[in-house]
């Protein structure tokens, strides 16, 4: 695509050569900033929701109209949230085991140092603006399941008997047939039974690898140099009913202080949870290291912490995938994943900045998941 207008960041180009200093003054010391950036999951550049941007590229837009980066952020994922070709978040995700949309977000606001989310919510489409709404309304951080509907009802939100659609739904039925043809298996056959039927419904072609496990997150770099984050998800499809994910948690699913950097992650949420991974590549970049090397050193503590046989290969290796997407403050931007190639596809990541909008390769820790 073409490059975009950067008029709006010029505006004080004029000023400055106004201001230039009389004879004999010392030179104005201009110290140029790092932003406007915008990085995502690939999904944040794969759906339009029949609108003319893609999340990444609204965001930036947003950026450069002078909205301030969560802003942004909440205002690119909602495209996705709202387009139910996206089963992986907001209307038409992949519902829980009981046939139910449960969604979790969660947004952080780098300059005012504050954050907000929701988790279990039902009926809403567009959780990320009620994640928002409750870092700006409210002196808490999560809201949940009934709770956080309820809120969400009182600040005008639309709530919704159910957010499924034909294809979540037939998908769901399709699922519940694989799993469930005795109709009751006690609690640890049919943890395995739904494991293998999801698995079973990916390797046919009937659920992408990344819808299965759901999520976008985008973060945004401003102009002045302020971030903003958001992650969104329907979560892990057919979930058990209540299941939370590491979207909404800080420091997990996503995390960002605004003099270092910002991260967020798709994939595995508990392997996210239990490694706290967005808090670490963060607290890494803080010690000065490069985006990109952050991101894989949090993907080999996940390897090392990954011990349970069930979630171990012939190899060794973790039998899912994790990734994560992240800009520092000086605005260097990367995408990591444990895995380069699941299945037929390649692993990718989007980034939106003076140049465009586009997705990229993302570096890898280790080649190809192995099948099955």
């Amino acid at each position: 695509m073409s490059p975009i207008n950067r008029r709006e960041l010029l505006v004080g180009t004029a000023a400055l050569a106004a201001a230039r200093p009389l004879a004999g003054e010392a030179p104005a010391v201009v110290v140029p900033k790092p932003g406007p950036v915008v990085v995502a999951s690939a999904n944040g550049h794969k759906f339009r929701n029949g609108g003319p941007r893609t999340a990444v590229e609204e965001a930036f837009a947003q950026l450069l109209a002078g909205e301030d980066p969560v802003q942004a952020a909440v205002a690119g994922v909602r495209i996705n949230e709202l387009d139910p070709t996206d089963e992986s978040v907001g209307f038409g995700g992949l519902p829980n085991a009981d046939g139910v949309v449960q969604l979790d977000s969660a947004c952080m606001d780098g300059k005012r140092k504050r954050a907000g989310g929701v988790a279990a919510l039902e009926g809403v489409r567009t959780p990320a603006a009620v994640a928002l709404a409750v870092l700006r309304e409210t002196d808490h951080h999560l809201l949940v399941g009934e709770g956080a509907q309820r809120f969400a009802r009182q600040i005008g939100m639309l709530v919704e008997p159910e957010l499924t659609t034909e294809s979540s739904r037939r998908k769901w039925i399709e699922w519940k047939r694989k799993i469930d043809p005795e109709h009751w298996l006690d609690p640890a056959r049919r943890e395995a039974a739904a494991e293998a039927a999801r698995a079973a419904m990916i390797a046919e072609g009937r659920v992408d690898p990344d819808h299965a496990f759901g999520t976008i997150h985008l973060s945004a770099l401003s102009p002045q140099g302020d971030l903003g984050c958001v992650t969104t998800t329907s979560g892990l499809a057919w979930k058990i009913p209540g299941r939370v994910g590491d979207s909404p948690i800080l420091g997990a699913g996503l995390y960002l202080d605004n003099e270092v950097g910002s991260a967020g992650s798709t994939g595995r949420g508990e392997a996210n949870l239990y490694n706290l991974s967005s808090f670490f590549i963060v607290e890494e970049m803080r010690r000065g290291r490069h985006p990109k090397d952050a991101a894989l050193a949090a993907l080999s503590r996940i390897r090392a912490a990954t011990i349970e046989k069930r979630l171990l290969d012939a190899k060794g290796q973790p039998k899912f995938n994790v990734s994560f997407y992240v800009v520092d403050r000086s605005g260097r931007t990367a995408g990591a994943t444990m895995f380069h190639q699941v299945g037929s596809g390649v692993a990718q990541w989007a980034v939106c900045n003076e140049h465009g909008a586009e997705l990229r390769e993302t570096e890898a820790l280790f080649e190809a998941m192995a099948p099955g």
